[in-house]
């Protein structure tokens, strides 16, 4: 059977690790902690406004993150530091095994979508750096419904742009609370376990597949069939 796959984009198919270096030569040994608690802090600020229905671009949690984290660990980052931070989210490389998965899965006649809590704008820049645009039938951005994963309203928008069912689309992403939004609705999911010490939260909701690099999901889907 032929798909419709939904790849999440910042942390399954985008490396935001890739803040890593520049962080190091700004604030040294504080570099790691500050980088996992600015993605945590970006995702609990999408989580938040998505509850209290104030939607705003995903660029906005993420430099309001980024604020709350220079003050969590008591570092004055200048303005200059800020905006180039900022800016390399904009330009963040692609994981290693995403570029032949996604062709292995577009010869295999599945149909590819990025779908993301990022603005249509940034995604496409993002992959357009990466140089994986061409390997999409298109972009789904929650802007459009504005609001965030894990709202089954973000995952029926998905269904919806890409002429999809939930019976007949997979959402493949790094992220537990992606997977399990997105099986809570209806969908098949893949969850991409990207570190050895990566946890699935423990809700009794399981994702469909689980894989250790993206490499391995076209075979996988064929004996799913």
């Amino acid at each position: 059977m032929k798909y419709t796959l939904a790849f999440d984009v910042y942390g399954t198919l985008i490396n935001t690790s890739g803040v890593y270096d520049s962080l190091k030569s700004m604030i040294g040994a504080h570099a790691k902690p500050f980088m996992d608690d600015w993605r945590n802090k970006q995702l609990e600020y999408s989580f938040r406004r998505g509850l209290m229905d104030k939607y705003t671009d995903f660029s906005i949690c993420t430099k309001d993150s980024l604020e709350y984290c220079c003050q969590m660990y008591g570092i004055d980052l200048n303005k200059k530091q800020k905006e180039a931070l900022m800016d390399e989210y904009t330009i963040l490389p692609a994981f290693p095994d995403v570029k032949a998965a996604l062709k292995n899965l577009k010869e295999s006649g599945h149909r590819l979508f990025a779908f993301s809590n990022g603005s249509e704008k940034a995604v496409r820049k993002l992959l357009t750096t990466a140089r994986i645009v061409d390997l999409f039938d298109g972009i789904v951005s929650v802007e459009n419904v504005q609001s965030f994963k894990p709202n089954p309203l973000v995952y029926a928008h998905f269904n919806k742009e890409t002429s999809s069912t939930k019976t007949n689309s997979w959402l493949i992403s790094s992220n537990p609370f992606d997977v399990i939004g997105a099986v809570s609705f209806g969908m098949y999911s893949a969850w991409i376990r990207r570190t050895k010490d990566s946890i699935f939260d423990p809700w009794g909701i399981e994702p469909t597949l689980i894989i250790n690099e993206l490499t391995e999901l076209s075979l996988r889907l064929e004996t799913k069939d």
